[in-house]
């Protein structure tokens, strides 16, 4: 504040001396010295720069900076100095025209001009499409994480389109929640639903889509839940989106525990630590004191962290209760154990207490979204990216349930096309989901879980036999003649696997899918086929658009626009914001744009 008073008295001088009638400027007078740099590329080339020598300031120039000095000195001011007010010399030697051109430093230019961007993503290929000749069977595991849409919310808000590899279109589209009927008997943990209709983006292609709905249990009725709070407080924390959102968070989650609960809090930074011994949920004074005097710095030990935190879990384990460690960080691991691939190894080592493993996510610049989602679908959990206070109120308060109490492990989809009726078919999504045929009926093979209320949903792009959607040529040497299946009222058949909490052994569920299932007209579904197909699209799109034609963002919002539904926590009006964001900060809507302009 100092600086700044010197500053504008300064400045109110130079202008009073500048207006006023004084001698005119003398030139002031420079020796020029020629240096000879050479070309890196040619030795035998030479440039010759001439650059100007400090000049030498005029007895004018001198008297007026020592009037300036001595005026300023009257005033209590530290004399006048190049380290104090470089700035009001500058200014000084422009008004008496004595300034020089400034020269290009090699100095300045060797420093990085923008923050260092350390956000690692898991590399991620479309799914191809295949031929139901060659490949018939189709596997995968269920997908309830929904960090994805979180971290590209955060992109899209700061001006910027999303990475690629950051958008996993299954994240996306499980982010909201659908509404689906809920299962008539809890025997069976949840319903599933059908739907085929023509593509959005293509219409010689139909969309396949498969919704799960878990059964719901109220945030009341929750068994006792053994949590433990494993946080991350190294100095990459020190920043508000960060350890100071974090905290925020966690109380959001602690005011609605009860003295059933049952909380404990690690820490990690180069070491590990417990600050909350198993504590009470209604001990909230005390619990919140906890988390209040989190703060940031030091190197990142979090495998140590892990270990320390699966020890606490276990030391108040609850039988039939909720067991689960909450593991809050940015996943930029640099101390100890920091392999991706040991790191999957321990959780899935520690998943065999019964005790499961969340991750919630914070910040940006060096945030590792690829280790996030690995730990949590190895440790049984879920991942979720904490973007805003809001999003943390929707993760751990208003899906709680979803969040805490699973209601099924392990499960799998395998889908079964019929040769004689599908041509071509493609998932969308799930490219790190992927099984092998044999998986499925392997109970040993790890696969998704689902939590209580939890909506699942899938995709996928068929192409029907005749319907001219076909994008591949046939084969030579293999005749599609000879496939007759005697089934051509059956477009597929639809498998299911699942374990209830606890089992080892895995329950089989079957339905048909029919080809008067198939409704003609994509406005006479659900609003649920409808605003999925919107993102999927969506995400497709942010992807480069492989798959989707010349299907374009304003498609997508007004499909999406018109299968809004019920929307009492404003999700799918968000959605619409973002894809308007995208689109103005795409490049392709803009070339699209002019070329509207030019045909007018």
């Amino acid at each position: 504040m100092k600086q700044f008073i010197t500053f504008l008295f300064t400045l109110l001088l130079i202008i009073t001396i500048g207006c006023s009638p004084t001698e005119p400027q003398q030139e002031v007078e420079s020796e020029v010295n020629t240096s000879v740099i050479k070309k890196p590329d040619d030795k035998n080339q030479q440039i010759i720069v001439k650059e100007k020598d400090k000049a030498k300031p005029s007895e004018p120039y001198l008297a007026k900076k020592q009037l300036l000095e001595e005026q300023i000195r009257a005033q209590g001011r530290h004399e006048l100095s190049d380290a104090i007010a470089p700035q009001s010399v500058v200014a000084m030697e422009y008004a008496m025209g004595t300034a020089r051109t400034p020269s290009l430093s090699l100095d300045n230019i060797r420093h990085p001009s923008e923050p260092l961007n350390r956000e690692n993503y898991a590399v991620i290929d479309d799914n191809p499409i295949k031929r139901v000749l060659e490949h018939p069977v189709s596997t995968f595991s269920i997908d309830v994480d929904t960090g994805s849409y979180a971290n590209v919310r955060r992109f899209l808000k700061a001006g910027n389109l999303p990475v690629q590899d950051a958008v996993r279109a299954e994240e996306l589209i499980n982010y909201f929640s659908y509404d689906y009927p809920l299962p008539e008997d809890q025997r069976v943990p949840f319903s599933l639903i059908r739907e085929i209709a023509p593509s959005p983006w293509n219409p010689d292609t139909y969309l396949l889509h498969i919704g799960i709905q878990g059964y719901d249990v109220a945030p009341d009725q929750l068994p006792a839940s053994n949590l433990v709070f494993l946080v991350d407080i190294s100095g990459s924390m020190q920043s508000p989106d960060k350890l100071g959102l974090l905290k925020n968070s966690l109380k959001l989650l602690t005011n609605h525990l009860n003295k059933n609960d049952c909380i404990s809090m690690v820490v990690y930074a180069g070491g590990t630590g417990v600050v909350l011994q198993p504590t009470a949920g209604d001990q909230k004074a005390t619990i919140n004191a906890a988390i209040d005097q989190l703060t940031a710095g030091g190197r990142t030990n979090g495998a140590a962290g892990i270990k320390l935190a699966y020890a606490m879990a276990e030391q108040g384990f609850i039988r039939n209760g909720i067991n689960r460690v909450l593991l809050a960080t940015d996943g930029d691991f640099n101390v100890g154990t920091t392999n991706i691939e040991q790191l999957k190894d321990l959780i899935e080592e520690k998943r065999k207490t019964g005790i499961a493993l969340s991750t919630l996510g914070f910040g940006t610049g060096n945030y590792n979204d690829h280790l996030m989602e690995q730990l949590a679908d190895n440790g049984n959990g879920n991942y979720a990216y904490i973007d805003t206070l809001s999003e943390a109120q929707k993760v751990l308060v208003d899906e709680m349930s979803s969040t805490l109490l699973t209601i099924a492990k392990d499960v799998k989809i395998q889908i079964e096309f019929n040769p004689e009726m599908v041509e071509e078919y493609r998932l969308i999504g799930y490219e790190n989901r992927l099984l092998n045929r044999e998986d499925f009926n392997n109970d040993k093979i790890d696969a998704g879980e689902i939590g209580a209320g939890h909506t699942v949903t899938a995709l996928y792009e068929v192409a029907l036999k005749g319907k001219g959607g076909a994008k591949m040529d046939s084969l030579r040497y293999q005749s599609e003649e000879s496939v007759k299946t005697g089934k051509q009222d059956e477009l597929a058949f639809l498998r299911l696997r699942y374990k209830e909490p606890g089992a080892s052994k895995s329950q089989l569920l079957e339905w048909p899918i029919k080809r008067q299932e198939i409704v003609a007209d994509i406005k006479r579904t659900s609003d649920a086929f409808r605003f999925s197909a919107a993102v999927a699209m969506f995400a497709q799109q942010l992807r480069g658009g492989k798959y989707t034609g010349q299907a374009s963002y304003d498609d997508t919002l007004a499909l999406a626009s018109g299968a809004r539904g019920q929307d009492p926590f404003g999700y799918h009006g968000e959605f619409l914001t973002l894809v308007n964001l995208a689109k103005s900060l795409s490049s392709k809507a803009h070339e699209s744009d002019q070329v509207a302009d030019s045909s007018r």
